[in-house]
């Protein structure tokens, strides 16, 4: 079995290095790296990830009120807490494992006018630097997957989040019952023996004392965000060569290749998962 630590310090070079940061802030999607909602089919990467910022909002706008506290897991560059910050005044605090990703976020949250109201947090959401029932709500896109200890980051949620709050997430996920040995080149690109499931999620939410809200399913996108991605590369590698290495360039087309291929054999699964803390 992985050290815990060692995959957390293992994403952590890997985000920090000037390959990844080049690649995620300009290529990938600018302020959003999470995959995206393709409705209506063929917008471009960032209008997609706004739209999955959208409608994560939408699940909670109750919970968002102008004195809620959020907390943002896995916050990379923060475009989803500039738009909460900006469109329910609520005040959010990034938490986020990269250095480089932390000081582009507070870069531009100064730039936009909302420093104000979004704090930058470097850490990991297996320690989770805050008081007991410190926030109204958490958030999290795409990044809890990358946890070795996924019992440890449910524990840390269920203890930093308020009373009735809400904890709402997407995370690409393996499939329920899904073969062994299928998700091998997936897992060895991120590092970790196996993957959290929408059962696996439900579970130690369910022991922890967290209310199953629901489960919208919006799997059919994560091929076709990963597939439009890997297009980009091809379409604009003469222009992204000699900012970002060849190598990583190959290892990224091969690994969104396999991502696309779990995605259409329905080996994974991703949309946004809502509990609720009893």
């Amino acid at each position: 079995m992985k050290d815990a630590n060692e995959v957390v310090e293992k994403a952590r070079s890997y985000y920090d290095s000037s390959d990844a940061d080049e690649f995620y802030f300009n290529f990938w999607g600018g302020e959003d790296i999470h995959i995206g909602i393709y409705d209506p089919p063929g917008i471009p990467v960032k209008q997609a990830s706004l739209n999955t910022v959208r409608k994560i909002a939408s699940h909670v706008e109750d919970a968002l009120k102008s004195n809620a506290k959020v907390l943002d897991l896995g916050a990379g560059y923060g475009g989803a807490a500039r738009y909460l910050a900006k469109t329910y005044g609520c005040h959010v605090t990034c938490l986020n494992l990269s250095s480089v990703e932390n000081d582009r976020n507070r870069q531009l949250s100064e730039e936009q006018g909302l420093s104000h109201l979004i704090d930058v947090v470097d850490g990991n959401f297996e320690e989770l630097p805050f008081d007991r029932e410190s926030f109204d709500l958490i958030w999290s896109e795409d990044a809890i997957l990358h946890s070795g200890n996924k019992t440890k980051v449910f524990e840390e949620i269920y203890r930093v989040l308020n009373p009735k709050g809400n904890l709402i997430f997407t995370d690409p996920m393996q499939a329920d019952n899904v073969k062994p040995g299928v998700l091998q080149p997936i897992l060895e690109r991120i590092h970790l023996e196996s993957m959290g499931s929408v059962s696996l999620y439900k579970n130690l939410c369910d022991k922890l004392g967290f209310e199953f809200i629901q489960f919208e399913d919006f799997t059919n996108h994560l091929p076709i965000h990963y597939g439009t991605i890997r297009k980009i590369i091809q379409d604009r590698r003469f222009e992204i060569e000699g900012k970002i290495s060849n190598e990583f360039l190959d290892r990224m087309s091969i690994g969104l290749g396999h991502w696309v291929d779990g995605g259409l054999s329905g080996y994974l699964r991703w949309g946004i998962l809502h509990f609720r803390k009893n």
